[in-house]
């Protein structure tokens, strides 16, 4: 057997490398590059944190918490890293092997409970597969504060939810608090706009939710959008990690992330600003200039120009009062006055340089097939006109055998646009017919003493034989409302009705598509959607959206004629 041994044993290596060169030819095969394995999708699995989520007594001095995970890791966004109740700087972070290290620059309060929140931050160092997220929790003191609220931010114009704002809850229940101190307690909103704050005292609060520009977890009425609850909260929920409403989901599990509780709905709103201050001046023409002010609503207590007459000053203010157009009504040469445009040539070559556009009185005339039921037509000049010869508009319809017909209309100046008429055709206005609206050249004159060209517009109504219509039987009508008819995107107003009683509206010409009908409720009946104001507790006006099946959106499919009923009471219970 020795013998055999050491005989043969020499060649057992090389009878080694021979098997394997038949049982892996590919091993020998050049032209194939290694297909190098599947690529890991697993996101990292968190192994350890120190100090253990739950403890106590906590140093409030040179704090450090340590996440440990399976493998090598990154951290894609810093802003994940949310610490509850916020310090005036941010946490820091550093990368120590497998571990991210969070630490503060400032002390922590004494006797506090804090959570730190890692979402959307981590992510695996080879193929960035996101940490779904992780929220600790520690005390300073001796005790662990246990209850938890929860909730949902929208816009309060369209209602989609808000990822991202700040969701603040004050112990101070004083006006000025969310202005100038960080909160008692906050949390960030997911992308449904969802938010859980946890390990929070048994007290009342006032709640927030701000969109923070500057992340500095305070309000900023100049800079940032804020919501608030009307009334006081006093949290009762225990916090149980087995909840669903204190889990991390995959954002695109919608139902589970539909499916959690919300305790209060927060609409979000830009308030107007409460400080006055011009913000702008612009000279336009040799006439005309405006004025843009920080705040709505102005009051201009005098206004004149040095040489010319009040009533010859025109102005003309926009709906939130925080434009005002200024016009001088002479027609003699005019000197250079307070509102100078910069950036006028100052070349006499280029001052000649005048087209007939510069000598005519400027305006359009508008008029929209899918709409000219409702609206009519519209004139709209570039400077008011001082001279109108209305009798010399035309209006005619031409029916299918071509016979022309002078029709009846009435105009009316828009109540918010002095340079603005409106123009009603008195005339039932049918299908496959047209409607012609000239206005002829020398009708109206402006406050440059230029005459307006002629213009016509012709409309007919459209027949496409693949359009639809909507009708809308709304009840319960006890306030005023605007219904919007918008896009699928709510980008778009279609058609706007403004109503103040049970009524039915009709929506024609609609092509095949999803649309949204928004409601607001009105309650100051001016006809505008008004926003809120935080210091004198005013919400901002209801808007609510018909609903089918808890879809938003109202299918339209092709050459149909949709009747709906819509009961406004019901909906803004």
């Amino acid at each position: 057997m020795k013998k055999f041994i050491s005989r043969y044993f020499p060649l057992i290596p090389v009878a080694v490398l021979v098997v394997l060169s038949v049982l892996s030819p590919s091993c020998a095969n050049t032209t194939q590059a290694p297909t190098g394995g599947l690529r890991d999708s697993i996101p990292p699995v968190m192994k350890k944190v120190s100090p253990v989520p739950g403890s106590t007594n906590v140093a409030v001095h040179g704090t450090q918490v340590v996440f440990t995970f399976n493998e090598y890791v990154t951290v894609k966004d810093s802003k994940g890293i949310y610490l509850s109740p916020p310090l005036a700087k941010s946490p820091r972070y550093k990368i120590k092997g497998k571990s991210v290290v969070v630490y503060f620059e400032e002390d922590l309060l004494p006797n506090t409970t804090y959570t730190l929140d890692l979402t959307n931050a981590i992510a695996d160092n080879n193929e960035g597969n996101m940490y779904p997220g992780f929220t600790t929790w520690f005390s300073t003191g001796e005790t662990i504060d246990s209850l938890f609220m929860t909730g949902t931010v929208y816009n309060c114009n369209d209602l989609k939810p808000i990822k991202g704002a700040t969701v603040m809850l004050y112990k101070d229940h004083s006006d000025s608090a969310v202005f100038l101190t960080r909160p008692a307690a906050s949390a960030k909103t997911d992308d449904w706009g969802y938010f859980s704050v946890r390990n929070i005292q048994d007290t009342v609060y006032r709640v927030y939710a701000v969109v923070d520009g500057n992340g500095n977890n305070m309000y900023d009425p100049d800079e940032d959008r804020i919501a608030f609850l009307d009334t006081l909260f006093h949290p009762t929920a225990v916090v149980r990690d087995s909840l669903p409403e204190l889990m991390k989901y995959d954002m695109k599990d919608t139902l589970s992330c539909l499916a959690r509780r919300s305790d209060v709905e927060l609409n979000v709103f830009r308030e107007r600003p409460s400080k006055q201050m011009l913000m702008n001046k612009v000279r336009l023409s040799d006439r005309a200039s405006y004025i843009t002010f920080m705040a709505p609503d102005t009051q201009i207590d005098s206004l004149w120009f040095r040489g010319f007459p009040a009533d010859r000053v025109i102005t003309e203010f926009n709906p939130r009062k925080d434009s005002l157009l200024l016009w001088l009504n002479v027609q003699r040469p005019m000197p250079e006055v307070s509102l100078v445009d910069e950036n006028k040539p100052k070349s006499r070559s280029a001052r000649k340089k005048i087209s007939h556009a510069d000598t005519i009185c400027a305006l359009t005339l508008k008029a929209s097939p899918e709409t000219f039921e409702q609206y009519g037509y519209s004139i709209e000049f570039k400077d008011p006109p001082i001279l109108a010869f209305f009798d010399s508009l035309q209006f005619k319809s031409v029916n299918p055998r071509q016979k022309e017909q002078v029709e009846q209309f009435r105009i009316e100046r828009d109540s918010t646009n002095l340079r603005k008429y409106d123009i009603t055709p008195l005339c039932k206005i049918q299908q496959g017919w047209d409607y012609i609206f000239r206005i002829p050249e020398r009708t109206f004159k402006d406050i440059n003493g230029h005459w307006n060209d002629s213009t016509n517009v012709k409309i007919t109504l459209p027949n496409d034989e693949d359009l639809s219509s909507l009708t809308l039987n709304i009840k319960g009508v006890d306030n005023k409302y605007i219904v919007d008819f918008q896009n699928e995107s709510k980008s778009e107003i279609k058609r706007t009705y403004i109503i103040d009683s049970d009524c039915q509206l009709l929506f024609p010409y609609l092509a095949k598509g999803k649309y949204a009908i928004r409601i607001t409720e009105d309650v100051n009946r001016n006809g505008i959607v008004d926003t809120g104001n935080l210091l004198k507790h005013i919400q901002p006006e209801k808007v609510r959206y018909f609903k089918i099946d808890d879809e938003d959106l109202i299918e339209i499919p092709e050459r149909s004629e949709i009747i709906q009923d819509l009961d406004l009471r019901t909906m803004f219970k």
